[in-house]
């Protein structure tokens, strides 16, 4: 029986059916223009770039150009590359520069595509971003597509992680501009640390092309961008910790794969309670005091690194270093770390040498840089499963695109084993079938430490000549997948998503040409060369299409259907035989995990022996729907996420507005003189109450706070004995006393000068009070979560308590800048230029050196040398000097000077 929805489709067609129809009409206005445009010499069919400026600049819009400028792409592309776009990759483009996501099956030339809206929206001179996700496409894509952009007059750029500054601005000031996520992300952040519009790198963000937009949108945007700064080094604590946790039995821990958590029973917790004491760690009688809470901290992060992570498998040891890998394409990423300890609980566990802890100075997550953009559209092979996600958090549509040719790959049924060693025989025996008929085969594992063992199994099978392709030998995978399609090949891959080249049948001839070919000049023997290596490509393809085409056998299910669809996706392209086929067994992790327990006595009761499988479509339908629990599960961590990080974003905008206004401010003097104003009044007020009684000023008080804050000594207890004298002519005489010494040193300083270094203290104030404010409300958001116990809503409680603790932070700012304002010392012989700032890029923690700023005018704050504590007068602050944040405040208060004097200076 056909449901009404499928009897709909089946009339009517689905969605993408009809967006894909809508769009037919251009496609063939597209194709009528091709034997004009044809006819056009080269310069003239470059000259149409300066025609289509002049257009707009006219008034006319993209849309209208649309179809001209797709036909003129095409013909370049095909004059400088040789490639001809198809109708369905203008269909694609078309779905790109709507604000879309086009779906596409890999091999149907999503590279290529991108080329015709990019080169649309560049014509508009504000800058296109073609993001990808890693270094390598980035700069294969800039220089391979920018010979076409070059052709049709418009400059291309590329980021990479190692360009300074100077280069990363040119190459954002080009026409079109290459980067991964993770560079655009950090050149925001860092831009919105720099002290003068000059140094910032790039200039808005108007339109940006996602490639393999699930991979950077979805599973990237669990964890936040961060830059952050080092702590103190702390490697001693935490080897002692790890040796701690070795001893450990099964009975004093608990692991919950599921959830990713691993936590302390009560037999566990009072055995580390011991441990502890006898270590002289332990603070108080019980692990969970309030004292104790860094340690409880990182034992859980300790427990985590021996318990939850494992080597080969989550990271690697490399070079005396903790190298985490991609879950989702099993590469390793130098440089990224994880936060908050547990990266250091890794390096103890493996005993290399422990990198400091980090301080977070400027965060975001994906979600929200990425909305930033005036303009947003991406490309992969799979986003259907998650186009719920791309409609509520992006707004963007998912659209499959037709293939140019029909699919006509054999998708086999999973075949289902009881062990993992019957699934490895069956697996092996598959692997031998395959090749003794030349078919290629590539197999894909979901880790390292599985293709490794698959590769070890095969040698002692006596199979041979096979490549393997992870994380360790990230710098061959280019040629390692481009050749997979050759006759008899056996390859063996980690994960298959976004690795950028295509596996053709035969093998790629291009990259033949260049590993073959690449020492050889020009001239007839490297002609011939290439002849002959043209020659055995198609030879080889021939044999390869005669033995079915590219098989995928995948020796596991991924938590993710994506995953396993772009595996798959890499058989079958343009048109190509091929058969893809599922190993799984009931030890396997997504089976043990979201599997039934009973299963197994189950298949034995049914009679299952040893070594039969079960092949089912039922079966199919059944994992299908353990895998949408967990990327339910993922979505619903990336909402909240997000959620949170909403509320910080709001304020981030005020920040990071606030900070470009200043700096491209001419005067500061009126902000100066506003943000004065309003801390005089404020601190009157708070000591001399509106229409109070004299009896209830504190005049004592008020006259300490202008001594200690502004360096002004005023008769206040005076004053407030005078007959008839109100709060308000005290705040009277206090303002024109501020203002008046305001005045003379700004006279004394001359105003360039004095703006200048009104800016300065402004950006450099506002950075720390933000870094302190990001710190703080990462403490909140660990302890709001706690607040739902008392049926109360802890993202309300957060966006309650991070609005107050917002508004403290602007008052702490006017106060601190009016404070300095009032007390700094000029330095006749300036000293030498600030060192960078010690930055790092995380994701969730990502190390690199971040730009600092270019000071030309440098101050000394009066307390900001070094004065032994013998030397310091409690009473008065400006023979203080230099004080740790932490240090007991030398007013003789009890409290630390963070939360006494350390507040207002």
């Amino acid at each position: 029986m056909v449901s009404l929805g499928g009897l709909a489709r089946r009339l009517f067609g689905s969605s993408h059916d009809r967006h894909i129809k809508s769009l037919r009409p251009r496609v063939a206005e597209i194709n009528a223009l091709a034997e004009q445009i044809a006819k056009l010499g080269d310069e003239e069919l470059k000259a149409k770039t300066a025609e289509f400026k002049q257009r707009l600049a006219a008034g006319e819009t993209l849309d209208n150009l649309l179809v001209e400028a797709f036909a003129v792409t095409r013909e370049a592309a095909e004059r400088v590359m040789g490639l001809r776009p198809f109708d369905v990759q203008l269909i694609g483009g078309m779905v790109l520069h709507d604000r879309g996501i086009a779906e596409m099956r890999t091999g149907e030339g999503k590279t290529l595509m991108a080329t015709l809206p990019v080169y649309l929206n560049a014509l508009s001179g504000k800058g296109v971003h073609v993001v990808t996700v890693n270094d390598y496409l980035a700069a294969r894509d800039a220089e391979t597509m920018g010979r076409l952009y070059g052709f049709l007059g418009l400059s291309t750029g590329v980021i990479t992680h190692d360009m300074d500054s100077d280069a990363r601005r040119a190459a954002y000031a080009c026409d079109i501009t290459y980067a991964t996520n993770n560079e655009l992300g950090f050149d925001y952040l860092r831009d919105n640390m720099l002290f003068e519009r000059a140094q910032m790198v790039q200039r808005g963000h108007y339109y940006a092309i996602v490639d393999e937009v699930d991979s950077i949108l979805i599973d990237e945007a669990r964890t936040p961008l961060i830059i952050s700064g080092p702590l103190e080094d702390r490697s001693d604590f935490y080897n002692r910790i790890d040796t701690f946790i070795p001893a450990l039995t099964a009975e004093d821990y608990e692991v919950d794969e599921k959830q990713k958590t691993a936590v302390f029973t009560e037999i566990g917790t009072e055995k580390m309670e011991q441990t502890l004491a006898a270590a002289g760690l332990l603070h108080g009688a019980d692990l969970y005091d309030i004292e104790n809470v860094s340690i409880v901290h990182h034992l859980n992060n300790a427990l985590r690194a021996h318990k939850l992570f494992q080597r080969d498998k989550d990271y690697i040891v490399r070079q005396d270093e903790i190298i985490i890998i991609d879950e989702f394409t099993g590469r390793m990423m130098p440089g990224r770390r994880y936060s908050e300890g547990l990266h250091q609980a890794l390096e103890a566990k493996e005993h290399v040498t422990i990198q400091p802890e980090n301080q977070t100075l400027a965060s975001i997550t994906f979600q929200n840089y990425f909305r930033m953009y005036g303009k947003l559209s991406g490309m992969t092979g799979t986003a259907s499963t998650e186009a719920e996600e791309f409609a509520s958090i992006y707004n963007l549509d998912v659209v499959e695109i037709p293939t140019n040719l029909p699919v006509i790959r054999i998708d086999e049924d999973d075949e289902i084993y009881r062990t993992e060693e019957e699934k490895y025989q069956a697996i092996i025996r598959d692997i031998r079938e395959a090749q003794a008929k030349g078919q290629p085969v590539l197999v894909g594992t979901t880790s390292i430490e599985k293709s490794e063992y698959l590769a070890e199994r095969l040698r002692r099978e006596n199979v041979r000549n096979f490549q393997v392709l992870n994380a360790r030998y990230h710098e061959q995978e280019a040629y390692i997948v481009a050749q997979a399609g050759v006759p008899g090949a056996l390859t063996i891959a980690t994960n298959m998503a976004g690795r950028g080249t295509d596996i053709q049948l035969g093998g790629n001839m291009d990259m033949r040409i260049r590993h073959e070919l690449q020492n050889m000049p020009e001239g007839a023997e490297r002609k011939a060369g290439i002849a002959a290596i043209r020659e055995d490509v198609a030879r080889l393809k021939e044999q390869a299409l005669a033995a079915g085409g590219l098989y995928v056998l995948a020796t596991e299910r991924h938590e993710s259907r994506r995953i396993d669809n772009q595996l798959r996706g890499r058989s079958g392209r343009q048109g190509d035989p091929g058969r893809s086929k599922f190993f799984l067994s009931l030890q396997d992790d997504l089976m043990r995990i979201f599997g039934s327990d009973r299963m197994d006595g189950m298949l034995q009761k049914l009679g299952l022996k040893e070594g039969e499988a079960i092949i089912h479509p039922w079966v199919n339908k059944a994992l299908e729907k353990a895998q949408k629990k967990v990327e339910a599960r993922n979505f619903e961590i990336r909402k909240n996420l997000l959620k949170y990080d909403d509320v910080m974003n709001d304020q981030r905008k005020v920040v990071f507005e606030q900070r470009s206004e200043i700096m491209d401010s001419g005067d500061l003097g009126e902000t100066v003189h506003e943000m004065r104003d309003e801390v005089i009044s404020n601190l009157v007020e708070s000591r001399f109450p509106p229409g109070s009684y004299a009896e209830q000023w504190d005049s004592q008080g008020l006259q300490d706070d202008l001594r200690d804050l502004f360096n002004l000594d005023l008769p206040v207890k005076d004053w407030a004995q005078e007959d008839g004298i109100s709060e308000t002519d005290i705040l009277e005489r206090v303002r024109a006393a501020m203002n008046e010494k305001a005045l003379e040193r700004a006279e004394r300083m001359g105003p360039e000068m004095m703006n200048h270094f009104q800016k300065l203290l402004i950006l450099e104030t506002i950075d720390t009070l933000w870094r302190e404010h990001l710190s703080n409300l990462e403490n909140l958001r660990s302890a709001v979560g706690f607040r739902g116990y008392a049926q109360r809503d802890p993202l309300n409680e957060y966006k309650t308590e991070s609005f107050e603790l917002f508004q403290a932070m602007l008052t702490n700012l006017r106060r601190d800048v009016t404070s300095k304002l009032m007390r700094f010392e000029l330095v006749e012989t300036p000293p030498p230029p600030p060192a960078p700032l010690p930055g790092q890029l995380f994701h969730p923690d990502f190390s690199s050196e971040d730009e600092g700023n270019d000071s030309i005018l440098l101050s000394r704050q009066a307390d900001n040398r070094f004065v032994p504590k013998v030397e310091r007068d409690p009473k008065n602050p400006e023979t203080w000097g230099r004080i740790g944040r932490n240090e007991p405040c030398p007013c003789g208060s009890g409290k630390k000077y963070k939360h006494c004097h350390g507040t207002l200076a």
